[in-house]
């Protein structure tokens, strides 16, 4: 052989084994996790050349003794590189993938459904990041399964003649659990059920699991609605200790409590709150002073007087941290004796309250302020619609007071803007229903002054109280507190939420403080428009989330610089915190121990998420009971939402929510564009993009999963559906 081929042999001889070192090291390096003989290496690069094969195993040995992997005892092969790994929260979006969601804050990890190692929604995981990403989320893959999110599941059990499986309400779990006929508690075929896991997934079985409770009939309104409940871990009732411990409580005012509290018996006061409302948590007094400025009590139930630390009501309404309003029906954070009887306002009945009082002027200037607990005797209890003809005509009962009042509050909110505070009024609905719990109607919420009016005197008293107590102590170290906090939006949301406004011709300022002013114009300029209720539900997501904490910042949203909350102590457990540390430092005492209010205050804003979400599966429920319950045929909609699985569309007239499937779409084969949230078909060009106007059917509703699907109605095609 001639000196130039064998010196082309060598080269071609050294370009395949620097080929074969990258592909090597790249296979490990994506597989940290792993170890691989030289045989599995070989196979996993599947090369079908001989001479590459031939390569592999020298390749492998002087990657090794050059340090660019390593050898295992067992004579298997992995990455030296240190892999990387991080704990969080599964969020299965859908069969196909998760998002891990890390405890550290940082974004959030794709991971392919066949990476999850069978790994649930909820479930707490760690999970190795690979070499690639998806989009702009780092791809990872489940190592173990830390915790288990939840071991009991709601759903509709169904029946074959050799087992029983319970399909899962939560949409994000994609599993059947399987059922041996006799662990079924006798359920119905379609019957609501909780089932406990037995048996967690595995390579070749389902979850396994047993009834342990029938929730009633599926579509029927107690067993779906129990359903939601159980769901979302909530509460059927009070355990029957803490019962006993409220009923135990004497009804009976002490003379010598009542003569340690600033006596308001004498002065008007009155509530004004729902018509359907059973717990008075405020009421204001109103008292004229003698130098013509106005003395304006804000006086809240004095739980913390009747729920005593280490009592077994403290320990249940801290657990509870919230009640949670259903659609139909409420879960309150106290049983009934109290939240309904002892701490409730109820008219013309002693109660004892803790007040903020603040003397104004006509400006609705504070000139003195006071804080601490008082009795009172409420004249009137006012609904909301009752108060809100006082102030339209100055009649009435306290028809002059509840003016000046509106005026005053007025005054208060126009400063508040001025401040800088966004202004969110987001529609609301309500459902009407029948005595079955059958939605009749769709009833959007109306806020009139009365609701502002009492917005207003409770905003006050939450920030003038957090003021109160971040300015006692002087210098850097502050007296522990629990405030309720709103940071500045995340820049690049913000651009996102203007890119969209600037599509309906609106536009927004982005930079620092000019945020809020232009945010304000824009919820302006929108008003009765039907983009309304679009843009304003993205201004809100591209927000920041308010949180209870003892770190003493400032509220984006009111434009305050400290804010807490203090006026709701009946449905909030944050409140009888704000309460109890107000007491103590109104009476001296030292700073409270930071760590132990900051676990509270975390487990107060998970269980405020919990509650929110229950909330929206319930109203979601009924919006799709309605839906499918309706006459009409096509409707006006806008997209509310776009995302690589389907369109979501809001029904203007219901402001019910539905998703029209990627894969329904047959005219074309429609791409995601995520930066610009839409979607384009990839032959026609056809964009469907955020706050477009369509026209829609429904195809499908499915009360089980709170799904309704849509289909897209073009003007030629209308007739078909008359």
């Amino acid at each position: 052989m001639s000196k130039k081929r064998k010196k082309q042999k060598a080269g071609k001889s050294e370009n395949i084994k620097e080929k074969l070192s990258q592909k090597i090291v790249n296979l490990l390096n994506s597989n940290s996790h792993n170890a691989y003989s030289v045989s599995q290496i070989t196979k996993k690069l599947g090369f079908k050349r001989n001479d590459y094969n031939r390569e592999i195993p020298y390749v492998v040995k002087q990657l090794e003794r050059d340090s660019k992997i390593q050898a295992l005892s067992n004579g298997s092969y992995k990455s030296n590189r240190e892999t990387e790994f991080i704990e969080g929260k599964v969020d299965h979006v859908n069969p196909r993938f998760a998002y891990v969601i890390p405890t550290d804050g940082s974004d959030d990890i794709y991971v392919s459904d066949r990476d999850l190692k069978f790994a649930m929604d909820g479930d707490k995981v760690r999970v190795a990041l690979k070499d690639k990403k998806h989009g702009k989320h780092a791809e990872g893959m489940v190592l173990e399964i830390l915790e288990r999110g939840k071991d009991e599941i709601v759903g509709r059990i169904e029946f074959s003649p050799r087992f029983a499986f319970v399909i899962a309400d939560n949409r994000k779990i994609h599993q059947d659990v399987f059922v041996n006929l006799n662990e079924t508690m006798r359920a119905a075929h379609n019957d609501k059920v909780i089932v406990k896991i037995k048996q967690w997934p595995s390579h070749d079985k389902s979850p396994e699991g047993e009834v342990i409770r029938i929730l009633g009939k599926a579509g029927e309104n107690n067993a779906e609605i129990h359903s939601i409940m159980a769901e979302f871990d909530l509460p059927f009732e009070f355990p029957k200790h803490v019962e006993a411990e409220a009923e135990s409580i004497s009804e009976v005012l002490p003379k010598e409590e009542i003569a340690k509290r600033k006596d308001f018996r004498d002065v008007t006061t009155f509530t004004i709150d729902p018509e359907d409302a059973k717990d008075f948590d405020d009421a204001l007094s109103y008292r004229k002073l003698d130098n013509g400025n106005i003395e304006v009590g804000v006086h809240i139930a004095d739980v913390t007087y009747y729920v005593l630390p280490n009592t077994q009501l403290e320990k249940e309404a801290y657990d509870r941290a919230t009640s949670v309003y259903l659609v139909d029906r409420t879960i309150p954070m106290l049983p009934e004796k109290l939240s309904n009887g002892l701490c409730s306002l109820r008219p013309n009945e002693d109660k004892f309250t803790f007040a903020a009082v603040f003397e104004l002027d006509e400006e609705a200037k504070i000139v003195n302020e006071w804080f601490g607990r008082t009795v009172i005797h409420s004249d009137r209890r006012f609904a909301y619609e009752e108060a809100q003809q006082g102030i339209e005509t100055g009649e009435g009962d306290f028809g002059t007071e509840l003016q000046h009042l509106n005026a005053l509050a007025k005054k208060l909110k126009a400063k508040k803007f001025a401040a800088g505070a966004v202004n969110f009024e987001t529609t609301e609905v309500k459902f009407k229903l029948d005595e079955k719990g059958k939605p009749l109607g769709v009833i959007p919420k109306v806020r009139q002054d009365a609701h502002k009016l009492i917005e207003e005197f409770m905003l006050l008293a939450n920030r003038q109280v957090a003021r109160f107590v971040y300015g006692k102590k002087k210098g850097e170290e502050k007296l522990t507190f629990v405030y309720r906090t709103h940071d500045f939006p995340d820049p690049e949301k913000i651009e996102t939420f203007a890119t969209f406004a600037r599509r309906f011709g609106h536009e927004l300022k982005t930079e620092g403080s000019a945020v809020s002013k232009s945010l304000n114009s824009l919820m302006t300029a929108i008003e009765g428009k039907p983009e309304e209720n679009v843009l304003q539900q993205l201004a809100i997501r591209s927000m920041a989330k308010a949180k209870y904490t003892t770190e003493a910042m400032g509220h984006f949203g009111l434009a305050f610089d400290h804010y807490s909350h203090f006026t709701s102590p009946i449905r909030r457990y944050p409140d009888m915190m704000v309460h109890r540390l107000l007491q103590h430092y109104l009476d001296g005492g030292k700073s409270a121990k930071k760590e132990d209010y900051e676990e509270k205050c975390v487990h107060s804003s998970e269980r405020e998420k919990r509650a929110a979400e229950a909330e929206r599966a319930s109203i979601k429920y009924k919006q799709v009971e309605y839906m499918s319950l309706v006459e009409e045929k096509v409707f006006d909609g806008l997209i509310s939402g776009v995302t690589e699985w389907g369109i979501f569309i809001e029904i203007v007239a219901t402001k019910c929510e539905g998703m029209v499937r990627m894969v329904d779409l047959k005219d074309d084969y429609y791409e995601f564009d995520e930066k610009n949230y839409r979607v384009i078909g990839r032959k026609n060009k056809k964009m469907y993009s955020l706050g477009d106007k369509v026209t829609v059917a429904i195809k499908n509703t499915d009360i089980d999963r709170r799904t309704i699907d849509l289909e897209f109605v073009d003007e030629k095609d209308k007739f078909f559906y008359e």
